[in-house]
């Protein structure tokens, strides 16, 4: 009987050795592996990019065909390439003269769309901002996304009248 037991307990070891090996042959691949993965997954070295952009000017019946330069009591607008899918971002520019040099001039931006349904001109966006100087070519870049139609620019500057850009059209 004890032969048979030390066959069997032999056995059974020999087993577990096995086990026990493939179990640590199983763990290191999987470290390995996981290491592998870890080391193709680390980021790149940084490359710089230049990037550059123009901007084409805004083409209608009522605009000239090439960009204005920004002038005292007028907008200029001008479209900027690039945009992806029905997202279209201007540049509005114009020239804004501070009569009291030494002291602030507040002045805001307005994006209006045009309702057909009322048939008058809606604010769409705003933006302020100012200056203290005598003169600064001031510039804005409004976005518009997913909402073809008519818009216009507007420039409100502190004691002054309101100045309004050509309208434009919007389509995706």
């Amino acid at each position: 009987m004890a032969t048979r037991s030390t066959a069997v307990l032999a056995s059974g070891t020999a087993s577990t050795a096995k086990l026990f090996v493939a179990a640590l042959a199983f763990t290191g691949a999987y470290v390995g592996f996981s290491a592998y993965d870890t080391a193709n997954s680390a980021p790149h070295p940084a490359q710089t990019v230049t990037l550059s952009a123009r901007e084409l000017p805004i083409i209608s019946p009522t605009t000239a065909r090439t960009p204005q330069a920004a002038k005292p009591g007028k907008i200029s607008v001008s479209a900027l390439p690039g945009d992806a899918g029905c997202v279209k971002t201007f540049v509005a520019r114009s020239v804004v003269i501070n009569a009291e040099p030494d002291h602030t001039v507040l002045y805001g931006w307005e994006l209006s769309r045009w309702s057909p349904g009322t048939n008058t001109w809606h604010s769409y966006f705003v933006n302020y901002d100012g200056f203290a100087g005598n003169t600064k070519t001031v510039r804005w870049n409004p976005s518009i996304t997913n909402n073809p139609g008519w818009y216009r620019i507007e420039l409100t500057v502190e004691g002054a009248k309101t100045i309004k850009s050509d309208r434009f059209q919007v389509s995706c």
